[in-house]
């Protein structure tokens, strides 16, 4: 973790700064690292190996059950219909456009039907999974955010720059970048993070040091996931 003093220290600073800005800064250096790192830089050139895509997909496909469990339960702490909506319109992308895109891909990409239900998971993944279960268990509708916020402002903020020069092939790429690159999630992201401001500086101190530590745990999570798309240990199809 950087050396990021708390909120209070940092809003003295930084004046104007928001708290998930503070958030990013506390997550550094993974945070640059997953931003910048290999993979997302061949996704947005659509240049990565196919071997290198099938264990990045056959491993991030295992989220998916997570993930959604993640949403439904900020869905239900959140405070008002307001911010339960762009969740919930979230949650049916996922369950449906996202969700045929990894379909589709495995099928382009030769996945075994095994290999696509159960495959051994990597490290990152395993524990990335956990960290999804501990926010969702969370009664705190902060803690929930704090998680989904690192999953996509993190492709946000690798995707965004190729929204208009990434190559149309291989479509396992281009869409990929597609589906974290287009306005909707933009706006969704920024939404995200827009509450996620609000609930920081509704907690207490101790309230923020937990959101911090799921946020900073996240970050370097998302970097190591990105990594174990290069390791020749997991299978690959």
């Amino acid at each position: 973790m950087s050396e990021v003093p708390d909120w209070s220290e940092y809003r003295a600073a930084h004046p104007g700064a928001r708290p998930t800005e503070w958030l990013r800064d506390a997550a550094e250096p993974d945070w640059s690292a997953a931003v910048g790192h290999a993979f997302a830089r061949a996704c947005n050139e659509g240049a990565v190996p196919e071997a290198v895509m099938r264990r990045y997909l056959v491993q991030d496909y295992q989220f998916i059950g997570a993930f959604t469990a993640l949403l439904g339960r900020a869905i239900h702490t959140a405070p008002d219909l307001p911010a339960r909506l762009p969740l919930g319109r979230f949650m049916g992308l996922l369950c449906s456009e996202e969700n045929t895109y990894f379909v589709r891909s495995f099928d382009a990409l030769g996945v075994a039907e095994a290999l696509r239900r159960d495959p051994p998971l990597s490290a990152a993944a395993r524990d990335f999974r956990a960290l999804m279960q501990r926010a969702a268990d969370s009664p705190r509708h902060a803690d929930q955010l704090a998680v989904l916020c690192v999953a996509e402002w993190i492709y946000l903020s690798w995707a965004r720059p190729a929204r208009d020069t990434r190559p149309a092939e291989p479509f396992w790429c281009a869409e990929w970048v597609d589906l974290h690159a287009s306005p909707y999630f933009e706006g969704f992201v920024e939404g995200l993070r827009a509450a996620l401001d609000r609930e920081v500086l509704a907690l207490d101190a101790a309230g923020r040091a937990g959101v911090r530590a799921l946020f900073v745990k996240a970050a370097r999570l998302e970097r190591a996931f990105f990594d174990s798309a290069y390791d020749e240990s997991l299978p690959a199809g």
